[in-house]
């Protein structure tokens, strides 16, 4: 079974935006040609890149800017150049899914490239070895000690680190055999009271706040808060809440639990959703370690759906 996480949290890129025409110069010294929201065309000059950090705005966007916390949701392209010449390291396009980037997770460049991009925007960023992977490099992403990263963002949405559920509040949750999920301020984790008796077998799905929005679907980019509790005590385990970012995870392609594959996909973006998941449906008889999950563990979380792409 594998653990409720994040998205490969890279340091490749990702971004959306509208722009058709060509940009270079402005100390970045690519050329960045295409509309947005498609593959872009980027060319290099002979030769190495500069030194120094360059980012550049293509075009701008509408809507509140991403603050370091926020996650930011992007189509993106990224390379990595050196005096030996540059490489595609990853493209969200070919895969027709954007990336997460949680600003303050990423390397440093990245996050000063992402800090002040509103949704709609067109992002170009140099970075070089000292604001991204340093002297070591990363192998993991093929990224030497020398290398500069080259991300074209195209940036479709910021989400906030206090971001909340957007709908119609459903009666308050008094179901007998199940738990309930008190209010609580923007930002800060919900309270849950796991009741004293045992849990269901079956796996308990909730809509607590009704959003508005479009269905989720399967194989989609899901961003979302999450709180995650135990049963046996009712105390919290794990949150984005505590992360201090929301997180992202891509639903119904078995990359998450499966009781978040089938208890997420087909609820409305803007949700509040009540989950009770049996171990057949968690982390199985191994648990998780990290978390203090046992095998027996049957796992409670309250996951407020926040975009879906």
């Amino acid at each position: 079974m594998r653990r409720v996480r994040l998205l490969p949290l890279v340091v490749v890129l990702a971004a959306p935006l509208a722009l058709s025409g060509c940009w270079g110069g402005g100390g970045l010294d690519v050329t960045v040609r295409g509309d947005f929201g498609k593959l872009p065309e980027v060319e290099f000059p002979k030769g190495g890149p500069g030194e120094s950090l360059a980012v550049e705005t293509l075009k701008e966007g509408e809507g509140s800017a991403a603050r370091k916390g926020d996650l930011v949701v992007a189509d993106y392209v990224g390379y990595r150049w050196s005096d030996s010449g540059r490489k595609l390291l990853a493209s969200s396009y070919s895969k027709g899914t954007p990336g997460a980037f949680p600003t303050g997770q990423l390397v440093p460049g990245l996050t000063k490239a992402l800090e002040g991009a509103r949704p709609g925007s067109r992002v170009v960023a140099r970075i070089p070895p000292k604001e991204g992977f340093g002297e070591k490099g990363d192998p993991k992403h093929q990224v030497g000690g020398d290398d500069t990263l080259v991300y074209v963002l195209d940036v479709r949405a910021v989400y906030a680190k206090a971001a909340g559920p957007r709908g119609e509040r459903a009666a308050p949750l008094d179901e007998p055999g199940l738990p309930k999920v008190a209010e609580a301020a923007a930002g800060q984790v919900p309270r849950v009271t796991v009741p004293g008796a045992a849990a269901p077998g079956r796996l308990q799905v909730r809509t607590l706040v009704r959003g508005g929005g479009p269905a989720v679907r399967k194989g989609q980019l899901l961003a979302l808060q999450y709180a995650g509790y135990f049963w046996r005590d009712g105390k919290a385990f794990n949150s984005s809440w505590s992360e201090g970012h929301p997180a992202a995870v891509a639903i119904g392609t078995g990359q998450v639990m499966k009781g978040w594959d089938q208890g997420l996909v087909g609820q409305r973006v803007g949700s509040r959703v009540l989950l009770v998941v049996p171990p057949s449906l968690g982390y199985g008889k191994k648990g998780l370690a990290q978390f203090g999950i046992k095998g027996s563990d049957t796992l409670v979380f309250v996951v407020d759906l926040l975009g879906a792409h």
